[in-house]
């Protein structure tokens, strides 16, 4: 297994329920090549982490997987976009996501490096 490979399974395996990433956080988190890499580790690899809470990057499923996955997310009361199509990155995005984030302090989402 690539090492790359193994990174991107532990990545989303530590996303909280309730909380997401897009492929794009996974794949700069675990080094991956692309965020579409990450995609094709979790179509054959992705069964025993929680690939729902991996998303597009506008908060929306990959269309062969959208019902299954909304039904997966909205069980764990992920907050989802007004439309009820999508996730509200904005409020889901968990805080390991790469860029600019909560600070330290009291009520801060755990991240990777906590």
């Amino acid at each position: 297994m690539d090492d790359w490979l193994g990174r991107v399974l532990a990545v989303v395996g530590t996303i909280p329920a309730g909380r997401v990433l897009s492929y794009g956080d996974v794949a700069e988190l675990a080094s991956a090549p692309t965020p579409r890499d990450v995609g094709q580790v979790l179509l054959r690899h992705g069964e025993g982490v929680p690939w729902w809470r991996v998303l597009r990057a506008d908060g929306t499923p990959a269309p062969h997987l959208r019902d299954r996955q909304l039904a997966l997310l909205r069980a764990e009361d992920t907050p989802m976009a007004p439309s009820g199509e999508a996730v509200d990155l904005r409020r889901a995005r968990w805080a390991a996501a790469p860029g600019p984030g909560p600070g330290p302090g009291p009520g801060r989402q755990p991240t990777l490096f906590d």
